[in-house]
């Protein structure tokens, strides 16, 4: 299951360059993860790095 952006996201940029897959991109409020892209850094990371960055702790499970 991929991992989603919620509403409280700040809009702040933290998470897109985190991406390994370039997953997320800039929506109009919020930033947005291609569920058929995120890969949940499987592979890459420990756990999802976009998580790790956030700042509004809005990135979660879908």
């Amino acid at each position: 299951m991929a991992l989603y952006i919620t509403e409280e996201c700040t809009y702040c940029g933290a998470c897109e360059p985190e991406c390994p897959v370039n997953a997320i991109t800039a929506g109009d409020d919020v930033y947005i993860i291609d569920a058929g892209t995120c890969t949940e850094c499987v592979g890459s990371y420990d756990a999802p790095a976009c998580v790790a960055v956030c700042p509004a702790e809005c990135i979660v499970q879908g």
